[in-house]
């Protein structure tokens, strides 16, 4: 029996981040009866075309928090500022805060090398503060967990970094063929970034254009739509596979990693 308990922490950059690059597997994970927490970094305040960085913060914000009722999941927001997202103290300690209330044994966030700059400065404060979620000393004002959740990444869309250089090989796959449903009802919450994502991207439909990365992320592994991740397993957490041994009907892991 696993030491790690059954709650999903994903914090990720923006409000549509985690809809598009995991809420599949999340799906999957909440029928298996884990609790979900959502948690972006920022309420994505440049997100919008005609409407105030306020505005736009408090739109978001709510698409995120539908998006999350969508999968029965709990929503919270860092609120560090889009675009503006830095590694710093604060950012530290609210992310290390929020580990500790929600007490996970799974933690999820980007990749470190991600194309995003906002995505890559909230990967290293929340590999930080879950690698900070067991030490008494942390300055924090709730109590340290009695075990380090393990931690996960997420794939960028089009699996590249900043520079297009390839990603490493996604240690596993998971098929969320049967997932799709849901997480197209998440991704249309998000209404507010159709028309940004014409003007930032020339993306006529993000949603679609999200389903079909899975798509092309499914034929790498013979499913017809898959989401990809990589453990952390380079030190300083645990490595037990958590996730892996969940989904195992679900799994097709790299040559690699076998």
């Amino acid at each position: 029996m696993s030491r790690f308990n059954k709650t999903v922490l994903v914090v990720q950059a923006h409000p549509d981040d985690t809809d598009a690059w995991c809420s599949g597997t999340l799906k999957l994970l909440k029928d298996k009866g884990y609790r979900i927490a959502i948690a972006t970094m920022t309420a994505g305040g440049l997100g919008g075309l005609d409407t105030g960085e306020e505005e736009t913060m408090a739109l978001r914000k709510n698409e995120a928090a539908r998006s999350a009722e969508v999968l029965g999941a709990e929503y919270y927001c860092l609120d560090q500022r889009d675009g503006y997202v830095y590694d710093n103290l604060e950012a530290r300690i609210k992310t290390l805060e929020l580990i500790r209330k929600v007490k996970p044994g799974i933690v999820m966030s980007h990749v470190p090398n991600d194309y995003h700059s906002d995505h890559r400065a909230t990967a290293a404060i929340v590999d930080v503060a879950t690698m900070q979620a067991t030490l008494p000393n942390a300055p924090c004002k709730e109590a340290p967990l009695d075990v380090t959740p393990l931690f996960y990444h997420t794939a960028p869309m089009t699996l590249k970094g900043a520079l297009g250089e390839p990603m490493p090989a996604p240690q596993f796959f998971i098929d969320i063929s049967t997932a799709v449903e849901t997480k197209e009802k998440m991704l249309a919450c998000h209404q507010s970034q159709i028309s940004l994502m014409k003007k930032m991207f020339n993306m006529d439909n993000f949603f679609e254009e999200a389903l079909d990365y899975n798509r092309q992320i499914g034929k790498l592994c013979g499913f017809e739509y898959a989401e990809c991740f990589w453990q952390h397993l380079g030190g300083g957490f645990e490595t037990y596979p958590l996730i892996q041994n969940e989904l195992k009907d679900y799994l097709e892991v790299s040559d690699e990693f076998k």
